[in-house]
């Protein structure tokens, strides 16, 4: 038997997964844990779940593999501190940090103490980890791997080909040209300051024009061989002035990445608290044709080079699903995979793979295929009993009525007609989704076909700007009758255009321009979700749920404390922990 223990520390969006033979036993960001959004300390909690999980102790793991290698690209770092001018303090205080974390072992010892670890350490490549964590996980025997975030290990983009049990870095982007830093100025720029907000900015574009497009190509220059070079000059980071991303109790933040170039060329910057204005609109728009333009101009060169008919996606830029659902349109590639933790979380899995393939051997030819995204934590029947009866006072505070239903069929339809009446559904079920996206285990729920439900969720539950969309969930086999694109998406990675005869059905989760980020639910990935689903359009004709995070400005309830939490603080009408369904 062979364990290994993947991990993401100290750094945003800290996680932990845990391979067994080749095999996914857990995965789970410590975010979920700490009740800190993007918690970026070490993973200890996560590490915990892991192994108890897996029925295994610290002393039972062979491997321990971090997605961050300190000696990768020295000689590029060496020679741009000699050479661009950065305070040295500011590099050793860097310098001194990394090492620090760098010590696996020390820090095992350090956050789990009583435990023993006697294996071996691994320190891996940033921007190999996410190639890994795309490729190795993916359901292609060859594909072409990219990689584009904001900065790992000195560079911001790599790619290679992927075949078999094998993945090498064949090209990269270096600091300080990026993508992810492009798209974190402008999130920043059009006043969303805080870590984590870029997707803030996909969802504001569509209701903007491209009119800033040509400005920005003075920004991001594209090269022939698919690269693409920032003019500097609009930035901040590549001094170390606005490169100085830390992580302090666990909250990961940085400092103002654009320059006042930048106001020169697209006006004056929006304050956070000023409200958003159709200039502000259109330099979002802007920001992601741009950003689409330099990503498909690098997948139309990486396909003429390498020939291969799939791509897989991974780093930060992955959660891009508007520009990932354009993909088979705007290059060759006739398929597409991208986990459920595309970021740098999803490095811990890409970093126990890489291992696992490193060691070789006869096991290691066979190909595990992330299908799925339920890899968390699960609460028991008892559980789930416990922590209603703890709250049963609050519950009958709020008029609820408490019912266990445990026909799984009975209760879906029970919760299918609450939909249906315009009831929002608070949804905790089975095993803790893995990544950002909530995936029918830890939902809020509601009818697609009210206009009104979209401002419902964002003023009364989600407290947050109107302008965010909600996704839909649709049965899989219904897909080609409401989407114009027919593909499997799992994880909720891309947009697709709604057709134009269906979208005047589902308003709630079609977005200004016509679209979807939706979720393929299947029978055999999430049964128990697909007979929710199906039972909702035994009742409407519809196919499909509105689906959004089990959250209110929080990371994802992960215990049903947390769902109860949240239910009752919020104006949720029904919440289904398990087989009981609860009703204000």
């Amino acid at each position: 038997m062979t364990v290994i223990l993947g991990l993401n520390a100290y750094h945003a969006d800290a996680a932990a997964c845990l391979v067994k033979d080749g095999e996914l036993v857990a995965a789970v960001e410590e975010e979920r844990f700490r009740r800190v959004k993007h918690w970026g300390g070490f993973p200890s909690e996560s590490i915990r779940y892991c192994l108890a999980e897996a029925g295994l102790s610290l002393g039972d793991v062979d491997h321990v593999a971090i997605n961050s290698d300190n000696r990768a690209n020295r000689w590029r770092k060496l020679r741009y501190v000699l050479t661009s001018g950065v305070s040295p303090g500011y590099v050793l205080n860097r310098l001194r940090n990394r090492g620090e974390r760098a010590d696996i072992a020390g820090n095992l010892k350090k956050h789990l103490p009583g435990e023993d670890f006697r294996g071996t350490t691994h320190a891996v490549e940033h921007h190999l980890c996410h190639l890994a964590s795309a490729f190795l996980v993916s359901p292609h025997d060859k594909a072409v791997a990219v990689s584009v975030d904001g900065f790992g290990d000195f560079s911001s983009a790599a790619w290679g080909l992927g075949e078999g049990g094998k993945l090498a870095v064949d090209g990269r982007v270096y600091f300080p040209h990026s993508l992810g830093v492009f798209y974190e100025a402008m999130t920043q720029f059009i006043g969303f300051p805080h870590y984590g907000d870029e997707y803030k900015v996909m969802g504001l574009a569509p209701y903007g024009q491209p009119t800033k497009v040509e400005q920005m190509k003075e920004i991001v220059r594209l090269r022939n061989d698919g690269s693409f070079a920032l003019d500097l000059r609009f930035f901040r980071h590549a001094s170390g002035q606005g490169a100085n991303y830390q992580v302090k109790d666990g909250i990961p933040s940085g400092g103002r990445l654009w320059s006042e170039r930048l106001a020169e060329l697209l006006g004056p910057a929006r304050d956070p608290e000023a409200p958003l204005e159709d200039r502000h609109r259109d330099i979002a728009r802007s920001a992601q044709v741009t950003y689409e333009n330099a990503f498909f101009n690098l997948l139309t060169a990486l396909h003429g080079r390498y020939r291969a008919d799939a791509v897989v996606l991974a780093g930060g830029c992955a959660y891009n699903s508007v520009a990932n659902g354009k993909v088979l349109e705007r290059t060759p590639f006739k398929k597409l995979y991208v986990q459920s933790a595309g970021g740098d979380a999803g490095g811990a899995i890409g970093a126990a793979f890489a291992i696992w393939h490193r060691l070789g051997g006869a096991e290691a030819k066979r190909r595990f295929v992330m299908d799925h995204a339920y890899w968390g934590p699960s609460s028991t029947p008892e559980q789930i009993a416990a922590a209603i009866a703890g709250r049963r006072a609050d519950f009958e505070a709020a008029g609820c009525t408490i019912e266990r239903i445990a026909d799984e069929a009975t209760l879906c339809r029970h919760t299918a007609q609450a939909i249906s009446e315009g009831k929002v559904i608070g949804w905790f079920q089975g095993r803790l989704e893995w990544g950002p996206r909530a995936l029918g285990n830890r939902s809020i729920l509601g009818d697609p076909r009210r206009a009104d439900m979209k401002d419902i969720l964002n003023l009364k539950i989600k407290r947050r700007e109107s302008f965010r969309p909600f996704a839909p969930s649709i049965l899989r086999e219904a897909v080609p009758d409401w989407f114009e694109t027919d593909e499997d998406v799992p994880f909720m990675m891309q947009v697709f255009r709604i057709r134009k005869e269906k979208r005047k059905e589902i308003p709630a989760v079609t977005h200004v321009d016509g679209t979807g980020r939706l979720q393929t639910v299947t029978w055999s990935g999430n049964p128990r979700y697909a007979r929710l689903i199906s039972a909702f359009r035994e009742l409407t004709g519809v196919p499909i749920v509105l689906n959004t995070s089990f959250n209110e400005n929080e990371p994802v309830v992960c215990k049903p404390e947390e769902a109860i939490d949240c239910f009752l603080r919020t104006k949720m009408d029904v919440l289904v922990l398990g087989d009981t369904l609860i009703r204000r």
